[in-house]
């Protein structure tokens, strides 16, 4: 009999230790949920931008590429998602993906539509103030703040080799591993340095914007950023999250609403 209080006790922990293990299934199951909605949420508004927009200027259809680029690419994660950092980065690509759509709007002359939430991609990179121009090895490379004949190509934001590349429209899409090894030995970095150095520019470039977040962790504001090693996470290449999951169309969904009005 001396042992029953023992017994009691331990049926009670083990009771305890049941419950508690059944209740964080639960939530973690709820939490898997959730961002699998807000995932294809996301994915679903992609798909009928993609279907329902179209463009003949280059800069229209550049961005549309792109965007179909990142519906494809956020197509394939979320098939073979099946954890919480998996669905949050299939959800990434897709708003990379609303990114390009928004920019398509703008050379299309139309509202852009409501603002997206923020890149994590793009975080402290800040934006394309001005326009730009530099010649490196007798090769002319331009950014700005809108699309041009000359700057068709559009980046919302990233990291480039480490270094900080704020959103804009570009004359070449360099930070792309495959067209940016095109460059010959001009090479990424040094078109990125050539164009937001003060070396190549006007040092105060992008300071209005934010754009001194951009540098890398230990880098002087006032400084000279002309040959500033900026410590980051790596090639950002094109967004993709580690390359095209391929061009499977996920769920079936009906995507075929108009989005073009703008109210998303």
């Amino acid at each position: 009999m001396r042992f029953l209080p023992v017994l009691l006790l331990l049926a009670l922990l083990a009771a305890g230790l049941l419950w508690w293990r059944r209740e964080s299934a639960a939530r973690e199951a709820r939490s898997l949920a959730d961002v699998r909605a807000d995932a294809l949420r996301w994915y679903e508004r992609l798909g009928g931008q993609v279907m329902n927009l179209h463009g003949d200027d280059p800069a229209v259809r550049q961005a549309l590429v792109d965007a179909g680029e990142r519906y494809n690419a956020a197509g394939g994660q979320l098939q073979q998602a099946r954890t919480i950092q998996q669905y949050r980065l299939a959800r990434e690509t897709a708003l990379e993906g609303l990114a390009y759509v928004r920019a398509a709007r703008i050379a299309l002359g139309i509202d852009p539509g409501p603002e997206l939430p923020p890149l994590a991609a793009a975080q402290g990179t800040g934006e394309v103030t001005r326009e730009r121009q530099v010649n490196v090895q007798g090769q002319v490379f331009k950014a700005g703040p809108r699309p041009g004949r000359d700057t068709p190509y559009y980046y919302p934001g990233g990291r480039y080799g480490g270094r900080a590349v704020p959103a804009g429209w570009y004359s070449t899409p360099w930070w792309k591993t495959a067209l940016g090894a095109g460059a010959g030995v001009l090479g990424g970095m040094l078109i990125a340095d050539a164009l937001f150095s003060p070396a190549f520019a006007d040092p105060g470039y992008g300071y209005e914007a934010g754009y001194q977040e951009g540098f890398g962790d230990g880098a002087d504001q006032a400084g000279d950023f002309g040959g500033g090693d900026f410590a980051g996470s790596g090639d950002f290449g094109s967004g993709d999250f580690g390359g095209d999951f391929g061009s499977g169309d996920f769920g079936g969904g009906d995507f075929g609403g108009d989005f073009g009005g703008g109210d998303w």
